[in-house]
């Protein structure tokens, strides 16, 4: 079974214009809106490829409402914890013309303490359902999607209906956290998940990635922009190998339309399709997360094998109008891969090698 938490949700808000012009005046239909960030999306592509998914998240005021009323209507399985800060908004507009999207994603407000410990036991209760053999006895059962009270704490001992439980369950922390939120926030969510025996996938950004790392994640999966902001180092391989050094045991890398990489201590293997495909690539990330998510709770470990994976439903989802879905022509463009396979030391090395022709040519040309 696959555990999303999702900190800081948003209620996604979609817009399509035929141009977008800076400065400009732009006229839309009423677009989509529905229950995002990328814990829920990643819940959402895995659901409906057929894995069993409990997505945890939070919600409040008026925006956490309309969250919660779209996530019944998924279908996700889900316990919402309620917070008194109103759900933040993220606005995606898509130009048609240019065939590219512009998203403007609000901070969101920390939960308090006492809602950050609603938000671990929700957690704790989900992975002891996923766990082999299910939960605790003498469990009191809380139905897929509630909101709780606020400011009740869940039940010692509570158990989400999970369906069959895999042999390993996994966790996915996914997201930001919003400003004010302790400093150890995601690497607290990561510790729980090893500590209940989960195989657990972090998707975060800035320090938070690095302390994820240190926290001993199974995997990690920035995009290169947030690696080298993370890590201070210009090389990607470089920079995941620092974080195999805090404890990462592997390190996804996205690279945008230059296809993906999976880093681990055996090495670098990168996977691309011959062109890249234009959409809206909004919740490409989190379609790589969910094909991670989905193959280690089937038992799958092999860093090629998720590459493959994770890096065509990437693609598949580009080709969607909205985050969180993957295009069904996704085994197409998996069989449409170019792998290369390169030992970790020789990819490092010749990276460096080139940064440094690169570098001497501009000491050349000044």
């Amino acid at each position: 079974m696959i555990v999303t938490v999702t900190p800081n949700p948003a209620l996604d808000l979609t817009w399509h214009v035929a141009r977008l012009v800076p400065g400009g005046t732009h006229r839309a239909d009423a677009g989509r809106s529905r229950a995002g960030g990328k814990g829920l999306n990643v819940a959402r592509v895995a659901h409906a490829q057929g894995a069993d998914v409990h997505a945890v998240t939070t919600a409040g005021g008026a925006t956490g409402e309309e969250l919660l009323r779209e996530l019944r209507g998924s279908g996700v399985p889900h316990t919402v914890v309620p917070v008194a800060a109103p759900t933040r908004r993220s606005v995606a507009v898509v130009d048609e013309h240019a065939g590219d999207t512009t998203i403007v994603n609000e901070h969101g407000i920390a939960p308090t303490a006492a809602e950050w410990r609603d938000l671990h036991a929700a957690v704790d209760i989900a992975l002891a359902a996923a766990a082999p053999g299910g939960a605790a006895p003498a469990a009191q059962a809380i139905p897929a999607g509630p909101v709780l009270p606020a400011g009740q704490a869940l039940p010692a001992g509570a158990v989400v209906p999970a369906g069959a439980a895999s042999a390993r369950p996994v966790l996915v922390v996914a997201g930001s956290v919003p400003p004010g939120s302790p400093d150890d926030a995601i690497a607290a969510l990561v510790a729980r998940g090893r500590a209940a025996g989960a195989a657990v996938i972090a998707d975060t950004s800035g320090p938070a990635l690095l302390r994820a790392a240190e926290a001993g994640a199974s995997v990690l999966k920035p995009n290169a922009a947030e690696l080298a902001e993370a890590t201070g180092i210009e090389s990607p391989v470089d920079g995941a190998r620092e974080l195999l050094r805090r404890g990462a045991g592997l390190v996804l890398l996205s690279l945008g339309p230059a296809g993906m990489l999976a880093v681990s201590a055996d090495g670098v293997v990168g996977a691309r399709l011959a062109e890249p495909l234009s959409g809206n690539p909004t919740g490409a990330g989190d379609a790589a997360v969910a094909a991670c998510a989905v193959l280690m709770a089937e038992g799958e470990h092999d860093p090629e094998t998720i590459l493959r994976r994770a890096t065509s439903w990437s693609a598949a989802a580009v080709l969607m109008p909205l985050a969180g879905e993957v295009h069904e022509s996704w085994p197409g463009l998996e069989a449409a891969l170019l792998v290369e396979r390169a030992p970790l030391t020789e990819r490092a090395s010749k990276e460096r090698a080139s940064n440094e022709r690169a570098s001497n040519e501009r000491k050349e040309q000044r």
